[in-house]
């Protein structure tokens, strides 16, 4: 998957998104355990990142130097990144279905150095973006043109050591960095905005010297162009706010923050396979 190339259609890309999403809900009810609302959420996101031919990245040689990094600071949402890089070939379709097993490689959270792919071990909120900042100065350090991506929930922005990461990079300039906010509108305890609002959070990251673009997250096409805009940018970082829906193409889950960390019952995934096969 070095070489890039634009030809991938959106039709493709929206197939992919629902192939990752049927991956998720069998892993969850499979392990009877995990977080289907923010992993449905952030499909759309990962799919254009590694299927709309943007992240240069090389499954046979997950620690190729100059791979662009991914770093995915929700950590709880790993099931769609797992999903994701099952289907790039960094590892078999079938070993999904070991989440949150003993000795799986598929632990809840992700682990650096377990699971090819995973470039940081999160799961304590707030903590991803320090790291892409990290990645990003050794970067313009070593004189590498990789970029970092980080993928946060807009629950997680409520964490001060975002903020100081997003001032950070800014002061830095770092233009190889972008930040892509699940923008779902929920968290683990109810709606974002009636536990911590973070609005207007646009105005907060134009505040500390990014470049910010809004983008309906479910709309594959549009996502993976923000991110081609955002690989354009080399003075100032990029925040991409993608709007999403979470528990994304379920109809039960839409929005439903009982799903939050609930793994579906045997009826409840007979349902979401019906829809996620139509």
């Amino acid at each position: 998957m070095k070489a890039a190339s634009p030809t991938v259609s959106t039709a493709e890309l929206a197939q992919i998104a629902r192939t990752l999403r049927l991956h998720i809900v069998k892993m969850i009810a499979a392990a009877n355990s995990g977080h289907p609302g923010g992993s449905l959420s952030a499909v759309d996101i990962i799919t254009a990142l590694y299927f709309g031919r943007v992240l240069k990245h090389d499954p046979k040689n997950p620690l190729w130097p100059d791979r662009d990094r991914f770093i995915m600071s929700k950590g709880h949402g790993v099931p769609a990144l797992y999903a994701a890089l099952a289907e790039s070939g960094y590892f078999p379709v079938s070993e999904l279905m070991t989440l949150r097993q003993v000795n799986s490689r598929m632990q809840g959270h992700p682990v650096q150095g377990l699971t090819p792919g995973i470039e940081a071990s999160t799961g304590s909120l707030g903590q991803g973006l320090s790291v892409g900042v990290g990645h990003a100065l050794a970067a313009r350090l070593d004189g590498k043109s990789f970029r970092t991506y980080v993928l946060l929930g807009d629950g997680e922005c409520q964490e001060g050591q975002v903020w100081e990461a997003a001032m950070t990079a800014g002061n830095y300039e770092l233009g190889s960095l972008t930040a892509i906010i699940d923008s779902n509108r929920y968290q683990l305890d109810g709606a974002v905005e009636d536990i911590n609002s973070l609005t207007p959070i646009d105005a907060k990251f134009e505040s500390f010297g990014w470049r910010v673009i809004q983008v309906d997250g479910h709309d594959v096409g549009a996502v993976r162009v923000a991110l081609i805009q955002a690989k354009e940018s080399h003075d100032v970082p990029v925040c991409i706010i993608a709007h999403t829906v979470k528990g994304k193409g379920v109809t039960y889950m839409e929005n439903n923050n009982d799903f939050h960390g609930k793994s579906p019952s045997a009826d409840q995934l007979e349902v979401a396979l019906s829809q996620l096969t139509d």
